[in-house]
C-alpha cells in the first residue's frame, strides 16, 4: 500500500505535540485548531508555501484504512502465512520510509514506533500489533511523523550527514531539503522478512562471476526456512535453522561463464535479475518443504558482472586498464524529490555524449534512477559518501552505520566503481562554501598558508573519522577500491596523499601553470578529481542581466555560487559593456581551461595520470558555477570543448606560449592519444603554423598502439619578424578513426623582441 498523496503538516510547538495525532487535533488548552496545511509526500517542505521559509521542524500526519487480509487465492509470489493456518493470520505488517531529511520520530496511534536517521536510505518499523488494535473514528489509523533537518549553525562541526544538501556552494545555502522526499508504503509480508539485503559481485572474468549474499533475516518465531537466490538462470537453494527475531545469514552464488558488464567504452552492459525469497516449513520440526507454500518475503535487484580494482590510481574493469574521463555532478535539483525520473537518463546521456567514462556523485547520495540509468549505459560512477568538509566528533558511529547502509543500498550496481568517504576533510576559508567578507581585512596567514596547514597536520576528520567510514565500508563491500578522502595532498607519515583538487587558472596559480607543475609533483596528478573555473550561464535570468553592470552582486555570491573575487581577477565584469559580453568571455576562458587539463592530463596517461574528473557536470540549481550545463541543461561553450577533448582520439601538441618574440626558436611536441582497444593503422597528421604572410606546414604518418600515448613528431621553427597573431593548427586522418579526421587549433601573439 503506497501512502503517498497530500498528507498533513503543521509546525511543531509544544502545543501542537500535544495533540497532533488526535482526531481533530485541537487543544485544550487554548480550544483552537492547530492549522494543519496539506503537503506533498514525497517532497521537501520548503516547496510548500505554507514553510516556505522554516527550518522545522514540521509535524506531519495522515490517514491510513486498515489492510484488508492476504487472500486466500493470493499467488504464492505474495507474502502469506504457514499452511494450515487461516489465510492472512501469520502476516507482518511493516511501515516503510523510503527517505526522510533528516531526523525523525515516527507515532502510530499515538504509539511510539521508532525514530529515523540519515536521508538517503529506508527505515522500516513493524507496525503488525498496532495496526490491528483499536481504530479511530472513520475506521482508520493515524500515522504520524516528527522531522527535522536543523540547519547547521557550525559549519566546521556539523552533525547532520547530508554532504552536498547542507553544504556546498554549488546549492542556496539558504535552501533546507527537510521533508519526507521519498515515497511511504505499507508493506505485507510472511512470518520471516529479509530486513537487509546485500548483494555484491565480489569477482568476475570470462570463466566464471561470484556473487555474495548478506542478509538480515527478521523471524517471528524460530523454526526452518529455505533460502532460494537465483542469479539470473542460476539458482541456488538452501535450507536453514533461524531463531525468533534477526538473524545473519551470509552466502555466495558462482556463475560459470558469465556475461561480463563493460563500461560503454570497453563493451556491452549486459544486466541480470537477482531474486532472493524466504519460505517458512509450516512444521518447525520437518526438512522437507512442502509444495504450495507461499513465499513470506521476496527482494529483487539488477546485477552486473563485472570486477574492478584500483592499482596506482588506474581503474581495471575485469582486467583492462582504463583511463578514466569524467567530471563531477552534485544533486540533479537541489528539490531532489520533484527530480523526474527521466531527468535522470538524459543527464546520463548527455555526460555518455560527452565522451565520458566517469560521474563521481559528488558529496550525496543520489535517487535509484540514477544508477539504474548509469548501469543500462555503462556510465561508471564514483560514489562519495555524504561527508563534505568538518563534522563534530560525535557523528563517528553514525557514519559507519550510514556507510554501510549505502553499501547495501547500492553495492549491486556495477556501474559504482569507486567508493570515497569524505570530501575535503577540512575546514578553510574559501574552500567551504562559506563566502569572504569583503570588509574584512586579511588574516595571518594566508589563506594559502592556512590551506596547506590544514592539509598537512593530523586532524580528528581526515585522521579518524574517514578512517572509521573507509573500514565500513570496506568490511561492508570488499570488491571495490574505496578512498579516505578526496583533495587530500601527500602528508606526514606516508607522504602519500589521495587524488588531488587543482584549480589553476582559478584559485591558485596562472592556468598554464598545470604542465610545470605536473613535471615537478607527477604524484599529485595521479588523479585529479577537482579542476575548472566558473562561467556565466545561458540561463542567467536569475541574474537579472538588465540591470548591467549593477547586477545583485552579492546575492549572486551568497545564493547563486559566484566566486566574485575569482571573476574579478580572470574575467573582471568591468572590462566588458554588455552582460553578453561578459558571459562570452567567461565561457571562453572556462572552455580554453578545460581544454588544456585535459590534454595535458591526457598526455600523462598511466606515467603517472589514472584519469580525471571536471568540476562540474550540470547545475541543480541557478548558479555561476564551473558547470559546462546550466540549471536548464543549456550547453556552455566549455561542453562542447569538453566533448572534443575527451574524443576517444585526440591529438595534441605543446602549448605556444601565450607570446612569442621575434627570432626565437619554437620545439613543439605533437602526441597522438588513443583510447582504442586496437590499434590504428597509416595514420596521418598534418600540421600548420600560420602568421601574417607566412606559414610552414608539416606531414607524419604511421601506427598508432591500442590505448596509448604517442609522440609523432616534433614541430621546430625560428619566430618570424611577423608581429601579430600565429596559429597553429593540427590534422588527423585516417581510415580506423572512429570519428573521421580530428582537428585542433592554438594561438599565440608574436612580438617584436629579438633574441
Amino acid at each position: 500500500m503506497e501512502l503517498t498523496g497530500p498528507w498533513e503538516a503543521t509546525l511543531a510547538t509544544e502545543t501542537s505535540r500535544r495533540t497532533w495525532l488526535g482526531p481533530d487535533g485541537s487543544t485544550a488548552e487554548q480550544g483552537a485548531p492547530v492549522e494543519w496545511h496539506p503537503i506533498e509526500v514525497p517532497g521537501h517542505w520548503r516547496s510548500n508555501p505554507a514553510f516556505a521559509d522554516s527550518d522545522g521542524p514540521l509535524l506531519y500526519r495522515t490517514r491510513i484504512a486498515p489492510p484488508p487480509p492476504r487472500s486466500s487465492t493470493e499467488p504464492e509470489t505474495g507474502a502469506g502465512a504457514g499452511a494450515g493456518a487461516e489465510a492472512g493470520t501469520a502476516d507482518r505488517l511493516w511501515l516503510n520510509f523510503e527517505g526522510t531529511f533528516y531526523q525523525g520520530d515516527v507515532w502510530l496511534d499515538g504509539t511510539y514506533v521508532g525514530d529515523t536517521e540519515g536521508y538517503f536510505f529506508p527505515h522500516t518499523f513493524e507496525v503488525t500489533d498496532a495496526l490491528r488494535g483499536e481504530l479511530h473514528e472513520g475506521g482508520e489509523h493515524t500515522l504520524g511523523i516528527e522531522l527535522t533537518c536543523r540547519p547547521e549553525s557550525d559549519r566546521s562541526a556539523k552533525r547532520n550527514i547530508t554532504g552536498a544538501f547542507q553544504h556546498w556552494n554549488g546549492l542556496d545555502p539558504t535552501w533546507n531539503p527537510g521533508g519526507i522526499w521519498r515515497p511511504v508504503t505499507l508493506d505485507r509480508t510472511g512470518p520471516v522478512r529479509i530486513r537487509h539485503l546485500r548483494v555484491v559481485c565480489s569477482e568476475a572474468n570470462e570463466t566464471r562471476a561470484t556473487v555474495k549474499f548478506r542478509a538480515v533475516l527478521d523471524a517471528a518465531d524460530g523454526g526452518e526456512i529455505t533460502l532460494r537466490s537465483t542469479v539470473g538462470e542460476v539458482e541456488l537453494v538452501d535450507q536453514r535453522r533461524v531463531a525468533a527475531g534477526e538473524n545473519q545469514v551470509e552466502w555466495q552464488l558462482r556463475i560459470d561463464d558469465p556475461e561480463l558488464w563493460w563500461p560503454h567504452a570497453l563493451g556491452s552492459q549486459p544486466m541480470h535479475d537477482v531474486v532472493v525469497e524466504v519460505t517458512v516449513h509450516p512444521d518447525p520440526e520437518s526438512h522437507e518443504l512442502p509444495a504450495g507454500i507461499p513465499v513470506s518475503h521476496r527482494v529483487c535487484r539488477r546485477i552486473g558482472l563485472r570486477q574492478v580494482s584500483l592499482r596506482a590510481w588506474v581503474l581495471h574493469v575485469n582486467g583492462e586498464r582504463m583511463f578514466l574521463k569524467g567530471s563531477n555532478q552534485g544533486p540533479n535539483l537541489m528539490a531532489l524529490a520533484e527530480a523526474t525520473p527521466e531527468s535522470f537518463v538524459e543527464d546520463v546521456a548527455l555526460a555518455k555524449a560527452a565522451n565520458l567514462d566517469l560521474l563521481r556523485v559528488h558529496a550525496h547520495v543520489s535517487r535509484p534512477e540514477l544508477y539504474d540509468a548509469a548501469d543500462e549505459a555503462g556510465l561508471l560512477l564514483w560514489q562519495d559518501f555524504p561527508l563534505q568538509w568538518s563534522y563534530s566528533r560525535s557523528i563517528r558511529k553514525q557514519a559507519q552505520r550510514q556507510a554501510r547502509e549505502m553499501v547495501d543500498l547500492l553495492g549491486h550496481h556495477p556501474s559504482v566503481a569507486i567508493w570515497c568517504a569524505h570530501n575535503e576533510p577540512f575546514n578553510v576559508e574559501g574552500r567551504n562554501g562559506t563566502p569572504r567578507d569583503p570588509t574584512a581585512k586579511p588574516a595571518k596567514p594566508s589563506k594559502a598558508a592556512r590551506y596547506l596547514t590544514a592539509q598537512e597536520l593530523p586532524s580528528w576528520n581526515r585522521s579518524i573519522l574517514d578512517r572509521s567510514v573507509k573500514r565500513a565500508i570496506d568490511k561492508a563491500d570488499g570488491s571495490r577500491p574505496v578512498i579516505p578522502h578526496s583533495g587530500v595532498l601527500p602528508h606526514p607519515p606516508q607522504l602519500d596523499g589521495t587524488d588531488s583538487h587543482l584549480y589553476f587558472g582559478w584559485h591558485h596559480g596562472e592556468e598554464r601553470d598545470l604542465p610545470g607543475f605536473a613535471r615537478l609533483m607527477p604524484r599529485v596528478v595521479r588523479f585529479v578529481s577537482e579542476f575548472g573555473t566558473q562561467s556565466v550561464p545561458e540561463s542567467a535570468g536569475f541574474c537579472e542581466p538588465e540591470r548591467w553592470p549593477d547586477l545583485p552582486w552579492d546575492r549572486l555570491t551568497s545564493r547563486h555560487a559566484m566566486q566574485k573575487e575569482q571573476f574579478d581577477r580572470w574575467v573582471p565584469p568591468v572590462d566588458h559593456p554588455s552582460f553578453d559580453s561578459w558571459r562570452t568571455a567567461s565561457q571562453q576562458y572556462q572552455a580554453t581551461v578545460i581544454r588544456h587539463h585535459v590534454e595535458t592530463l591526457r598526455r600523462l596517461k598511466y606515467r603517472p595520470t589514472g584519469g580525471f574528473a571536471h568540476f562540474c557536470f550540470a547545475d541543480g540549481h541557478p548558479a555561476m558555477s564551473g558547470s559546462v550545463l546550466d540549471h536548464e541543461r543549456n550547453p556552455k561553450l566549455a561542453y562542447e570543448v569538453l566533448r572534443e577533448a575527451c574524443r576517444p582520439v585526440i591529438v595534441v601538441a605543446d602549448r605556444l606560449p601565450a607570446e612569442l618574440g621575434v627570432g626565437e626558436t619554437i620545439a613543439l611536441d605533437v602526441h597522438v592519444v588513443s583510447d582504442l582497444r586496437t590499434p590504428m593503422q597509416d595514420i596521418e597528421v598534418n600540421a600548420r603554423l600560420a602568421w601574417a604572410g607566412g606559414e610552414h606546414r608539416w606531414r607524419f604518418g604511421g601506427d598508432i598502439d591500442a590505448d596509448a600515448v604517442q609522440r609523432v613528431g616534433t614541430l621546430q621553427i625560428e619566430v618570424p619578424d611577423a608581429p601579430g597573431p600565429i596559429t597553429l593548427e593540427l590534422e588527423m586522418r585516417g581510415f580506423d578513426l572512429p570519428d573521421g579526421s580530428v582537428t585542433r587549433t592554438d594561438a599565440s601573439h608574436v612580438v617584436v623582441r629579438q633574441r
